[in-house]
């Protein structure tokens, strides 16, 4: 409190799951994301955090006072934060998780970030209908992308300038889907752990568009990768 300079008081909080549901919690304005998560999903807290829009919240930030300052309207999310889709397995006997896991799957889904062949997508859609949740989660791991945050469209710089690409971030990765001149795809994918040094600044001073810089090891030789996105 001290070092806010702000007194604590009562305030309602509005947290959405991925099917755009919300819950409505009754927290004190100094309440933590750590403290809020472990009541919104006690036990779960490990596996699932808030985000905003465009970042995570800390565990040690405020998120109502953080809320209240964004200049954009944003709103809170609860979502499983983890890389590794395997760790699904761990949370699917408990029924609180378990919705937690398959309403963002489905939303996933509905917004395209996951690439699901046409069988593939008949049998989620037949998994779906019959309301077998376990099955869809487990149909969904085969799929490319399942898990990974797909941001809006950016601009990518590597081999040349100019180009649109599908940025998709998981599991270690950044995958890069690269539209073409000839409107063919072309995918590229950067391990994390092959990356020396990142930065990031916005463009030409253009406070909506930041241009994430990051030196990546291709055969030896260390490249600079530029991406410019609005997020």
């Amino acid at each position: 409190q001290d070092t806010f300079k702000i007194q604590t008081q009562r305030a309602f909080l509005d947290f959405y799951l991925a099917d755009d549901s919300n819950i409505r919690l009754d927290i004190q304005t100094l309440d933590t994301a750590e403290g809020i998560v472990e009541v919104i999903s006690p036990n779960m807290s490990v596996f699932f955090l808030l985000f905003t829009v465009v970042k995570k919240v800390r565990d040690f930030e405020l998120p109502y006072l953080s809320l209240q300052s964004m200049e954009l309207h944003c709103k809170l999310e609860i979502r499983k934060w983890y890389e590794d889709p395997s760790l699904d397995i761990l949370l699917m006997d408990c029924r609180a998780s378990l919705n937690l896991l398959h309403t963002q799957a489905v939303q996933e889904v509905e917004r395209n970030w996951v690439k699901p062949t046409e069988q593939q997508m008949q049998e989620l859609e037949f998994l779906q209908k019959n309301a077998n949740k376990v099955k869809f989660l487990g149909q969904i791991q085969e799929m490319q992308f399942y898990g990974y945050i797909q941001p809006d469209p950016c601009i990518y710089d590597y081999p040349e300038e100019g180009y649109s690409a599908d940025i998709h971030i998981g599991n270690g990765k950044i995958n890069c889907c690269i539209t073409l001149p000839t409107n063919q795809i072309k995918e590229v994918s950067f391990k994390i752990n092959r990356l020396r040094s990142w930065w990031s600044a916005t463009k030409d001073g253009k406070e909506d568009t930041l241009k994430l810089r990051f030196e990546y090891n291709y055969s030896g030789t260390w490249h600079w990768i530029i991406l410019y996105t609005k997020q």
